[in-house]
């Protein structure tokens, strides 16, 4: 045991050699000399924001230096030290809070808000929590895969509230995942103190309710931390389990630099201060006669010709270039369609038939394809769609899930970056809300942010007319195809079902697939018995004529069909979408101007539905084309009523037959 007699940390350096020393003082040093030169840029305005790690550099080097390249991590706003640990070009990172090319996100995100698969590293967003889900789904990938590798991911203290953390240790702990949850209790929620926050004593006891082991350590001793976590990390790539550890630290400035600190007590700064990292390990080194003056100038000159040196290249490059193309094709990950044709042998199948045997047969061709959701195994769903999976499949591959949607939909998202497929069921679209944050916050932007797709489908079974009430009859379509980065399919018959969910599992893009419940047993069709696909963005026309255009999708396609058959003189183009989102406007507009009146059908409510938007389309392109205003038929602005008298009264199959024969007579 050796102690400095200038720290207030004591440091046992094991079996450590001094070339491992040094190289654990220089990986420290180097972020804090680059946050020092941030906060100077900061002040002259030459980047827009910093959130300081100054104080925590322990930890952030001491669990990627005892992690291998190859594995991932998650880290935080204060975790700059992972970035520098794994020798990310500082001309990058300095592009990156510039705004520039160079960066990450080009342009597109701030601060440590990105990733990169080239150093195995993996952004945050601002919501914070979903991101340790998604180092459960890198995990699982890791451990499906066989390859014996830890997933670490960082969170602070504040954090721990989340409901997203509480999930992913559930998941974590229910299928043994090989991930390291890192706690950085740096005292502070932004101005909120940990008393305020959370009433245990540790915050690593919160592991232990979820059957995980749980350590706490001192966040400023790099040796605890390192030698730590090795040992840790070690055990895990043995036998795979989730581990949590909390560091005690500090974060001696603000939250970000504009919040300042005036509501820490300057003794509780002072206690702190005297126990920073790289001022306490530099003088062990020194005392243990491993770090001289001489050589510690060294060091610092080459690592701040380093930083200047690569600031410079930064400054020097231009300033980005808007492209309104460049900023439309980002949004999504490309997709070369592969059409395969149907054969000549078909079966009549239910919708929810098709829907099974289109992704069993996904399943077969795509053998790195796992689908999760509650009660999908053994059970086969509550619609039966996985019914025989399981013993097809196994349970590695057709996973239940515990009841939460957030931290599977993070999963999946985690799988998708470890090169992986992935369906979730959502028992109802309606319990979509709770894992909403990460379907329209992290699958949505992703891309976008810092290319990484989300290869996920979310099957969303949806729709009124099976006297389910509020809170299993929503169609709530309309609330992601209003968010850029998500494609929204939604087919009305088994043939259209099995091909587009075929389609959208081979997209890359994260795809939320509408499946109706009251169409599920009661619509039947001849569908080919092999694998095919079809197009997405290409809606179908079911019936020609010169009348009228109808529009719609899902149920209210067969609403629309059953009116015409019972007015066989009306002659109408009735087009049913498949897909909102891409949607085919092509097929929309050419039928508008050949009809010249026209009527769009949808269950949902009307304020902010998808027809306002095909009504607002057509109105923006074929206003010369029209002869009457176009008609839009929804379901009431209230919630989904339960009774059968009540339901049927809010839904807009009732009221469509009135509304066309209105426009009809315009």
């Amino acid at each position: 045991m050796l102690t400095s007699t200038r720290s207030t940390i004591t440091y046992d350096k094991k079996t450590l050699d001094n070339k491992t020393l040094l190289n654990l003082y220089k990986a420290m040093l180097k972020p804090r000399l680059i946050e020092e030169k941030m906060l100077i840029l900061l002040r002259q305005g030459k980047i827009s924001k910093w959130f300081s790690g100054i104080g925590q550099e322990a930890i952030s080097v001491g669990v990627t230096m005892a992690l291998k390249p190859e594995e991932y991590i998650l880290p935080m706003h204060r975790n700059l030290g992972v970035f520098t640990t794994r020798e990310i070009p500082l001309h990058r990172l300095f592009g990156q809070w510039q705004g520039k090319a160079s960066g990450f996100t080009k342009g597109r995100d701030r601060s440590f808000h990105f990733g990169t698969q080239d150093y195995n590293i993996v952004g945050m967003i601002s919501h914070l929590g979903p991101q340790m889900g998604v180092a459960d789904g890198i995990a699982l990938a890791s451990l499906l895969k066989k390859k014996q590798h830890v997933t670490a991911v960082f969170t602070g203290e504040g954090g721990t509230s989340e409901g997203d953390f509480h999930e992913a240790l559930n998941v974590a702990s229910v299928w043994q995942l090989p991930v390291l949850f890192c706690i950085e209790n740096n005292g502070y929620g932004l101005s909120t103190p940990t008393n305020e926050q959370y009433r245990c004593k540790d915050l690593a006891d919160r592991g232990k309710g979820y059957g995980i082991e749980s350590f706490v350590l001192d966040g400023n001793n790099i040796l605890e931390v390192y030698t730590k976590i090795k040992k840790l990390v070690e055990s895990i790539r043995k036998r795979p389990r989730p581990i949590l550890v909390e560091f005690k630290t500090f974060r001696m400035r603000g939250h970000e630099e504009a919040s300042g600190t005036k509501y820490v007590p300057k003794t509780l700064m002072d206690e702190w201060a005297a126990k920073d990292p790289v001022d306490n390990f530099k003088a062990f080194l020194e005392t243990s006669k491993i770090l001289n003056a001489k050589l510690d100038t060294s060091i610092r000159e080459d690592i701040s010709k380093e930083i200047q040196d690569n600031l410079q290249k930064a400054f020097d490059e231009p300033a980005i270039v808007p492209d309104v193309t460049t900023e439309l094709n980002d949004v999504y990950k490309s997709f070369e369609y592969e059409d395969v044709k149907e054969n000549s042998k078909t079966e009549e199948l239910r919708l929810v038939d098709a829907i099974s045997e289109g992704l069993k047969q996904s399943m077969l061709k795509h053998k790195d394809l796992v689908i999760m959701g509650q009660d999908i195994a053994e059970y086969g769903g509550v619609f039966k769609i996985t019914e025989g999976f399981v013993s097809e499949f196994g349970k590695a591959r057709v996973r239940n899930t515990p009841i939460c949607e957030s931290a599977i939909v993070e999963t999946a998202m985690g799988l998708s970056i470890a090169g992986m497929k992935a369906v979730v069921e959502m028992q109802f679209s309606d319990f979509v809300t709770s894992g909403f944050n990460p379907v329209v916050n992290y699958l949505a932007k992703v891309h976008y942010r810092w290319n990484q797709n989300a290869d996920v489908v979310l099957r969303m079974p949806c729709g009124g007319g099976v006297a389910a009430g509020p809170f299993h009859s929503q169609t709530n379509e309309a609330w992601f195809t209003k968010t850029p980065g998500l494609k929204v399919v939604y087919p009305a018959f088994p043939y259209d079902a099995k091909g587009l969910l075929a389609t959208a599992i081979n997209d890359p893009n994260p795809v939320l697939f509408f499946e109706h419940k009251a169409l599920y047993r009661s619509i039947r069709q001849d569908v080919p018995t092999d694998y095919y696909t079809l197009p997405l963005g290409k809606a179908s026309v079911l019936r020609e004529g010169n009348d009228v255009t109808i529009i719609s999708y899902g149920a209210g396609v067969h609403w629309a069909l059953e009116t015409l058959d019972k007015h066989q003189n009306i002659n109408a183009d009735m087009i049913d979408l498949r897909s909102l989102q891409p949607l085919d406007t092509t097929t929309i507009f050419d039928s508008v101007k050949k009809t010249g009146k026209v009527i769009i059908l949808q269950e949902d409510s009307l304020f902010g539905g998808i027809a306002s938007d095909i009504s607002a389309m057509i109105m923006e392109t074929c206003f010369e084309y029209l002869d009457a205003p176009v008609k839009r038929v929804a379901s009431l602005e209230t919630p989904i009523p339960f009774i059968n008298q009540l339901e049927d009264q809010y839904l807009a199959k009732g009221r469509f037959e009135e509304a066309l024969q209105t426009l009809l007579n315009y």
